[in-house]
C-alpha cells in the first residue's frame, strides 16, 4: 500500500467518496476493501463507504494514516508527487528514531566521509541496491532525514562501515545494517561491527581483522548461507558463522525472496557444527528462515544478557 491509497482510503472517511483513478482502480487494497470485506462500493466513477467502513478504518488504519502524515508534515516532505510505500514511510521513521536519539550519527559521518553511493545506501537502508534508482523523491527524503548533501554516482559501495570500540576482543560482520544502530552494548563487551552490503562483499579483499575472532552474523535464508557466505569464506578463511536464535517466519507469509525452492544448496560445504546443520534442514523443510535482526546478537556470542 502506498501513500496515495493511505491518503485516498482518509479521504474516504472524511467525505464518504472518493473519485476513482488508475492508482485506485488498481490498488489490491481497495480490491480487498471492495471484493472481500465489501465496506466500500465502487461505481463507474467513485469508491463510496459502505456499513463497516468507519469502524474498519478507525481500527486499521486511522493511527497509522494519522502517524505518517504528521512525519511528512513536520519534514516538508507531504508533496502531491510523493507515492511513498508504507514500507517506504516505516524505514524513514526508523531512520529518524535514529537520528534522534543519536545512534545514527556515527553511520552518516562515515557515509559522508566514503562518499556513500546511491547504490551503497540503497543496498543500506532498503536493502536492494536499486531500489532507489528512479525515485528521486524518496532518495530526496532519506537525503532530508540523514542530513547527507549528496551521494555519490558510483555504482559500488567501496567502504566497511564499522562500529568501533575501545580494546575489541571480536569482530562480527553483520549481512544487514540493524546490530550497527545500537551501540552501547557491543561497545560494552568490546564488540567491534562490521557492515559490508550484503553481496556487495568485494572490499573484503582488504579487511584487517588484527588477529582478533571474527564471526558472520546473517539472514538464515538461501543467500545468505549459500551465497554470500562462501563468498565471504573464500576473503576471510578465519570467519565462523554464528548460530541464530530468533524465531523462524514462513517464506510465504513475509513475502521473502530468498527462497530455497527450486535449490539443493550442499549443506556438508557450509557447516562444520551439527547444530547449525540440522537447523537449517529443518528450516528448509518448513519452508522457512531466520531474519539477522530477530536474534540476540550477544547470546549468538555467547555473552549474558545485559
Amino acid at each position: 500500500m502506498n501513500w496515495v491509497e493511505l491518503k485516498s482510503l482518509n479521504s474516504i472517511y472524511l467525505n464518504g467518496s472518493i473519485k476513482l483513478n488508475s492508482t485506485l482502480s488498481n490498488s489490491g487494497e481497495f480490491n480487498f476493501l471492495t471484493e472481500s470485506v465489501k465496506v466500500l462500493h465502487r461505481s463507474a466513477r467513485f469508491f463510496f463507504a459502505e456499513q463497516g467502513f468507519y469502524d474498519l478504518y478507525r481500527e486499521k488504519y486511522l493511527d497509522k494514516f494519522t502517524a505518517y502524515e504528521q512525519f511528512l508534515t513536520g519534514h516538508g516532505l507531504l508533496k502531491p508527487q510523493i507515492r511513498f510505500t508504507e514500507t517506504d514511510l516505516i524505514i524513514l521513521m526508523r531512520i529518524e528514531e535514529w537520528r534522534r536519539q543519536g545512534t545514527l550519527d556515527e553511520l552518516r559521518n562515515q557515509i559522508i566521509a566514503s562518499d556513500a553511493s546511491l547504490r551503497g545506501v540503497s543496498l543500506m537502508f532498503f536493502k536492494n541496491e536499486k531500489y532507489l534508482d528512479d525515485k528521486p523523491s524518496l532518495t530526496d527524503a532519506l537525503k532530508k532525514i540523514l542530513g547527507v548533501e549528496s551521494f555519490s554516482n558510483e555504482k559500488d559501495q567501496q567502504y566497511i562501515y564499522k562500529l568501533e570500540c575501545h580494546n575489541p576482543v571480536a569482530i562480527v560482520l553483520c549481512e544487514n545494517l540493524d546490530f550497527l544502530t545500537k551501540p552501547n552494548k557491543p561497545r560494552r563487551h568490546g564488540i567491534e561491527l562490521w557492515y559490508a552490503g550484503g553481496k556487495n562483499i568485494a572490499k573484503l579483499d582488504f579487511a584487517d581483522a588484527r588477529g582478533l575472532p571474527i564471526y558472520y552474523s546473517c539472514d538464515w535464508d538461501y543467500d545468505g548461507l549459500f551465497v554470500i557466505y562462501p563468498l565471504i569464506k573464500v576473503k576471510i578463511p578465519s570467519i565462523q558463522l554464528l548460530l541464530p536464535n530468533g524465531s523462524p517466519k514462513g517464506i510465504s507469509e513475509t513475502e521473502h525472496n530468498s527462497k530455497w525452492e527450486g535449490r539443493e544448496p550442499n549443506i556438508d560445504l557450509i557447516f562444520n557444527d551439527p547444530q547449525q546443520e540440522i537447523l537449517v534442514k529443518e528450516l528448509i523443510k518448513k519452508n522457512q528462515w531466520i531474519i539477522e535482526e530477530s536474534n540476540s546478537l550477544f547470546e549468538m556470542l555467547g555473552i549474558e544478557r545485559g
